[in-house]
């Protein structure tokens, strides 16, 4: 295969087996083959416009590292070092952080492309199981095996001292699940304060982000690995353990109120607990199976991974035992069936947009491929958070405690200076007296 060249829309499946393949999203011809890396579930991210960043297992000695690829060669360029075994992955816009999910619970925030651990946050009780950003790149999602979902502000991951406590890094969590959440999509444009997730319990939730609640909850009658919400916000696509994809409206006709079991936690203070959340305990939304549409044919095998491209007129689905289609959305019919010579088991699917223009800008480029900029160009933290409400009116106005503690230190201060001047006055009387 060659490398990318033109621009184009592409989407990479990656494998615990093998190579990454990236394929023409319009086509499905096979256009580049990314080697070296044996990827776990969710483990593959875009890191901006030049790298993309690939969770690794070693199947020899089960250690984790993540490599680096740019999209004109084959092999991995780099490979960073990671605290423990990581598997899901996500990265800022720009490509200056990367997100790494670890098996203590932890989230490590990463320096690209040095690799510099900058952060690491205990987040769940068990293994990180996925991440994403929201649209607007405000807020990490991270989604965990003990059924919890942390919202967490980016600033708050890339700007705050290591030293500081966790718990008050954190916008929300939910006691989501009752078992490991599979995945999280986030919406888009006018819907990107939606996010919905999915688990090995079978049901996907939706949340608002501006009011950290439970929207609505959809059983299915298996567990699900994937889900997305298509771009215009009328509807969400499920990936199922049986094989099935299924398709879902977010218009709802029958409702029915039945307890979920799901609460909001306040990671901070009591002020933040959403009181009406609270006072709906077991009375969120919950929607039949009834009202979704299981497209036929079915995988042979559980369905892992899905993804909408093409404008929202196509969607992607692969499952374990390496079959990848391609569905036509408004008719639920396959239109293609993408090439898998090596019979691989997919572990993800995600998207990106590769443009020729890229490496021709080469002789501006750094020896990692991205345009060389002076190290403390970094967004400040003004710059990080902001949106969904201003990061939700800047975590509650960091959870109105921050302000009075400047206050107090401020005040603490003004009154060291008094006292040292008040010393020097007596100290020079004393000289002046001995005199």
């Amino acid at each position: 295969m060659t490398m990318l060249s033109s621009p184009q829309e592409v989407v990479l499946a990656s494998s615990p087996d093998g190579p990454i393949v990236a394929y023409d999203a319009s086509t499905g011809t096979p256009l580049a083959s990314f080697n070296g890396s044996r990827s776990p579930r969710r483990g593959i991210t875009r890191a901006g416009r030049s790298f993309i960043a690939v969770s690794h297992i070693c199947p020899v000695t089960a250690s984790g590292s993540i490599h680096l690829y740019n999209w004109w060669t084959s092999s991995a360029f780099q490979s960073l070092s990671v605290p423990e075994p990581v598997a899901p992955l996500t990265a800022t816009p720009d490509g200056f952080y990367l997100f790494a999910g670890g098996l203590s619970g932890c989230i490590h925030t990463l320096s690209l492309p040095s690799g510099d651990v900058l952060n690491s946050l205990p987040a769940h009780k068990k293994p990180v199981s996925c991440l994403k950003l929201s649209d607007d790149g405000s807020l990490l999602i991270s989604g965990g095996d003990d059924g919890k979902i942390i919202v967490i502000p980016i600033f708050q991951l890339v700007e705050a001292n290591p030293q500081d406590d966790s718990t008050k890094r954190i916008l929300y969590q939910f006691s989501a699940h009752a078992d490991s959440v599979t995945a999280i999509s986030t919406g888009m444009g006018m819907y990107s304060s939606q996010i919905v997730s999915c688990s090995l319990d079978g049901r996907c939730k939706f949340w608002n982000l501006l009011s950290g609640t439970l929207s609505h909850t959809v059983v299915f009658p298996c567990a699900i690995f994937s889900v997305v919400l298509d771009p215009k916000g009328a509807q969400f696509f499920a990936a199922g353990s049986d094989g099935f994809v299924y398709k879902g409206s977010l218009r709802h006709k029958n409702k029915h109120l039945m307890g979920t079991g799901s609460d909001l936690i306040s990671p901070v203070s009591n002020d933040l607990v959403h009181k009406a959340s609270l006072r709906h305990k077991n009375k969120h939304l919950m929607d039949t199976s009834s009202e979704l549409i299981p497209w036929a044919p079915k995988h042979d095998s559980a369905v892992v991974s899905i993804v909408i491209v093409n404008e929202g007129n196509h969607l992607i689905s692969a499952a374990e035992d390496g079959s990848i289609w391609v569905w036509e959305i408004n008719t639920g019919q396959i239109i293609m069936d993408l090439e898998n010579e090596m019979g691989r088991s997919i572990s993800d699917l995600v998207t990106a947009t590769h443009r020729s223009h890229e490496k021709e800008q080469s002789g501006r480029l750094g020896s990692h491929g991205r345009e060389l900029e002076s190290e403390s160009f970094r967004l400040p933290n003004r710059m990080l958070g902001l949106s969904i409400d201003q990061t939700v009116d800047m975590q509650r106005a960091l959870a109105a405690a921050g302000s009075d503690v400047r206050r107090a230190i401020g005040l603490l201060e003004s009154a060291i200076a008094v006292y040292e001047k008040m010393l020097e006055l007596i100290l020079k009387e004393a000289k002046a007296a001995n005199c």
